[in-house]
């Protein structure tokens, strides 16, 4: 992985010009020693990058110095394929080999457009971290190290053992069949079989993966389309409350923070999401939507709307009833 290393540094300084050995090792997620050492190696291998000491110092290259460094390896291709469905290289790992895919996609443009092709870039965002209410939009978080693993298993058609924590209970080694990665809302997903039984696993949940030598037990072919509007289907379709919902515009990711699913989302009347949810039963609906207090109302099913009022009826009691001797430490 040097050599890519390698001409990542140099297209960095091509495009950017002077760059400290700090920015450097920032842009290439290494150490500044590390940098330093890659610099010493073009330098012996002929390239002209020299170093420019003082306050604005850094290292450059010659001018008009170019060369052909634009071939894309494996993880910059996927990374490009994966990036044109939303932010699928950060949830699967794949942040890294895009940027250095994107500094290669700009190197080979004749030098008359790279100037064009920038100015374009810096106009276009998509998917910030916020929306126009300030909420942000924060993707799965799952190790490097883990995602590596997953990934190779999936391309490769090897078995994979994971370390997985599933909702309410302690984390378990178990091996898989990996069919496929999923991205939606930010949220990654490993789609598999175990013991030949469909099995979706939450990546944010994935503390720990061993890509086994087995090959793993699935077809050649794969829609993972299907399969997920297939899996999908089977999950609202089990003993889960749907719960339909309104939610005051500044709790509303934390009322999804505790959902299973949302099936549909339209604003009310008042301007707050209306939305319909998916709960685990009665009891979890219960509890995450009296988290919320009055910035949320139940609007169906009728059983759930009677519980909460009968719930706030019985603070209400509590609270409202005549109030009791104070407490005196050390009294009778």
């Amino acid at each position: 992985m040097r050599a890519d290393r390698l001409v990542s540094l140099v297209l960095l300084l091509r495009q950017r010009g002077r760059l400290t050995a700090d920015t450097l090792a920032r842009e290439l997620e290494v150490s500044t020693r590390t940098v330093l050492r890659d610099i010493e190696a073009l330098s012996a291998a002929g390239v002209p990058v020299y170093a420019e000491r003082g306050r604005h110092g850094g290292f450059a290259l010659l001018p008009g110095f170019r060369t052909e460094l634009t071939g894309l390896n494996h993880d910059e291709a996927l990374a490009l394929l994966a990036a044109g469905s939303g932010r699928g290289e950060q949830v699967f790992g794949l942040g890294a080999a895009l940027a250095s895919a994107m500094r290669k996609v700009v190197d080979a443009l004749p030098e008359s457009h790279q100037a064009t092709a920038g100015d374009a870039a810096r106009r276009f965002l998509v998917d910030p971290e916020t929306d126009l209410l300030s909420r942000r939009t924060a993707a799965d978080e799952v190790p490097g190290a883990t995602m590596v693993e997953v990934r190779r298993a999936v391309l490769a058609g090897h078995k994979l053992r994971i370390r997985y924590a599933a909702t309410g209970q302690g984390p378990q080694w178990r091996t898989v069949d990996p069919i496929g990665l999923v991205t939606v809302r930010d949220r990654g997903y490993l789609l598999a079989t175990r013991s030949g039984e469909d099995r979706t696993y939450r990546l944010s949940r994935v503390l720990a993966a061993e890509e086994l030598p087995e090959p793993a037990q699935r077809p050649d072919r794969v829609d993972l389309d299907r399969i997920w509007r297939e899996r999908s289907a089977r999950f609202l379709a089990d003993d889960h409350l749907t719960v339909l919902v309104r939610v005051n515009p500044v709790r509303r990711e934390e009322l999804l923070g505790t959902v299973l699913a949302v099936r549909a989302e339209a604003p009310d009347a008042d301007g707050w999401p209306r939305l319909e949810v998916t709960f685990q039963d009665s009891r979890h609906a219960e509890w995450a939507l009296w988290q919320l207090g009055t910035d949320a109302e139940a609007l169906a099913p009728q059983s759930l709307r009677n519980a909460l009022r009968d719930r706030a009826a019985t603070v209400a009691a509590r609270y409202g009833a005549a109030s009791r001797e104070p407490f005196r430490p050390g009294g009778p």
